[in-house]
């Protein structure tokens, strides 16, 4: 199969379902179908809800979600000896069908809730107890993607020690892109201060922000004077991360996506001429599944390619941070089921740099592409350049930067989000209670600083001293908040005599994909624990694991009866 022609037949599908599908759900919801101002505008408070033009919150909406998941999901999935159809095809279908309606659900439901949490809809539809279950479980895999991410970006910019000595050779690459980095929250500020607070034209701002970029690229290459461990970037991205999401959102967050959604679009650009220059062959991939593989199709696939396909952290995203910025309801559609769909692309440019990747090493073993970063950064780059020159070590450094750029991006918007969540499981919505109104040990607790700080310690703590240990069940936690996620807006739909069928069968697959990965890990964790020698990550997943499938069957048993005694109210009309 030519790598080409499944990214034409790919593009083409969900090019389909954006314009076909995507416009048959706004109506279908009523998306627009009023004039009422949004809650960016109605709910103004200059730090949260700030409304956004829609190129600029396409750039923060699609920063966030991508991160680094659409690129490490297919390299995994093809590490587990799973093939490029089937891959294709979940990327696909499930893009179409599953994430772009989770996505879009997210974000017009959260709209019409004032721009609050899923977990604040699922209050409002369901119950409270059902509210807090959720809070609690999506803060705490919040604070997994916390240490995953601040552990991600550290380890990028972390130089290189032998013996206790630093190798400069071997850091210079994560000196460059540390540099860069840095210098790209600078930029940032100034543009978010230019636009924001001296009305600079967006398109003039634009133009300056891009050349901007580049000239940081310039100077982070040739001047790299700093070289930190890894341990201390962790401190670094910890504090940073505390100042980032308490900011008002135009200062930082705002500004740097729509920047760093410059660089996203210059990689996908950049792949896409790769996959046209070099016609990558998928042959190095088997068709369906490998015939070592040991992990079963059915759930394992659906784990590991999330973000590309369909991903609960979206729904965090989309109901989070950008329901507070959207500027117009209308702007829903392209923002969140066009960007899901954008991701899709992204991860089919993937598996075609896989294949390219695993081509290289099958025929170069000892100078193999290893680790995702050097997969899909080499892949990209050897498609450009096969001979390996001055070219593709430009090339495989920029893909790095952007790649650490999405990590930073999904990062502090992480940590906002798990800010908010955790503000919202001490207040009680339906009697109108705020960080503002409220008094005694909630006053503290709902403080936009304690709240921070505390996700931050426990996030950074994690992040140094073993997320790796539980991060299996990463996969299956965030399809859990992607089946939650589809329900939650699914009640609401209901609720207010929508149609919500279109959620009813992602919503129901979602669930037995979650619950048979769950099952199937907490046997295997159960499995070396009986062994002998088990630390203490096999008992963490394993009290997880029960734990996590008795909230999906709880939360599960309470959305389908409150759909249930909808349609039986629907019936007796």
């Amino acid at each position: 199969m030519n790598g080409l022609v499944l990214l034409i037949i790919g593009v083409a599908l969900l090019a389909c379902g954006y314009i076909f599908y995507g416009r048959w759900l706004c109506k279908q919801w009523g998306v627009g179908e009023t004039n009422e101002a949004t809650p960016a505008h109605t709910m103004e408070d200059g730090i949260d809800y700030v409304p956004a033009p829609a190129p600029v919150l396409m750039g923060h909406h699609f920063s966030s979600i991508a991160g680094a998941g659409p690129i490490t999901g297919p390299i995994s999935a093809a590490g587990l000896g799973f093939g490029w159809l089937a891959c294709m095809l979940w990327i696909v279908i499930g893009g179409i069908f599953v994430g772009g309606v989770h996505d879009f659900g997210a974000l017009f439901a959260s709209v019409r809730h004032g721009g609050r949490s899923i977990g604040e809809i699922i209050s409002a539809n369901m119950s409270k107890r059902a509210k807090r279950l959720f809070i609690i479980f999506a803060y705490l895999t919040l604070i997994l993607v916390v240490a995953a991410f601040a552990s991600i970006v550290a380890g990028t910019f972390g130089a290189t020690y032998v013996d206790g000595a630093l190798d400069v050779a071997a850091s210079t690459s994560q000196a460059r892109v540390a540099m860069v980095s840095i210098l790209f929250i600078l930029i940032a500020i100034v543009f978010g201060f230019c636009v924001y607070r001296r009305n600079a034209p967006m398109s003039v701002a634009s133009v300056v922000g891009v050349v901007a970029i580049v000239a940081i690229i310039a100077i982070g290459m040739n001047f790299h004077p700093i070289y930190l461990s890894s341990s201390t970037w962790m401190y670094i991205v910890g504090l940073y991360i505390v100042i980032a999401s308490v900011t008002p959102v135009w200062i930082l967050l705002q500004p740097r996506d729509y920047l760093s959604s410059f660089l996203l679009y210059a990689m996908l650009a950049l792949a896409v001429v790769a996959v046209f220059m070099a016609h990558p062959s998928m042959d190095s991939l088997p068709v369906i599944q490998s015939a070592e593989s040991t992990s079963p199709v059915f759930p394992v696939l659906f784990t590991t390619i999330a973000c590309g396909a369909c991903s609960g952290f979206h729904s965090l995203v989309s109901s989070g941070t950008t329901a507070k910025q959207l500027d117009k309801e209308k702007d829903a559609r392209p923002i969140a089921y066009g960007g899901m769909l954008l991701e899709c692309v992204l991860a089919i440019l993937t598996l075609c740099a896989v294949a390219y990747a695993y081509s290289w090493n099958a025929a170069n073993p000892d100078s193999a592409l290893k680790g995702a970063t050097a997969i899909f950064g080499g892949g990209i780059a050897g498609m450009i350049d096969p001979s390996r020159g001055a070219t593709y070590d430009i090339l495989y450094t920029l893909l790095v930067l952007t790649y650490s750029a999405f990590c930073l991006t999904s990062l502090d918007t992480a940590t906002r989000l798990a800010r908010f969540m955790f503000q919202e499981f001490w207040l009680d919505g339906s009697k109108g209670e705020t960080p503002e109104n409220v008094t005694g040990y909630k006053k503290v607790l709902t403080n936009p600083l304690v709240a921070t700080l505390i996700t931050v310690v426990l996030g950074i703590a994690l992040g140094m001293h073993g997320y790796a240990k539980i991060w299996a069940l990463f996969g299956s936690a965030n399809q859990l908040l992607a089946a939650l996620g589809l329900l939650a807006v699914a009640t609401w739909l209901g609720n207010i005599g929508k149609n919500n069928k279109m959620f009813l069968i992602p919503m129901a697959f979602m669930l037995c994909v979650t619950i048979a990965s769950l099952i199937i890990n907490t046997i295997q964790q159960a499995g070396k624990i009986s062994a002998g020698g088990a630390d203490w990550g096999a008992y963490a997943q394993v009290i997880l694991g029960v734990l996590l499938v008795v909230l999906a069957v709880i939360l599960a048993i309470e959305g389908i009866a409150t759909i249930g005694n909808q349609r039986k109210k629907a019936a007796a009309k």
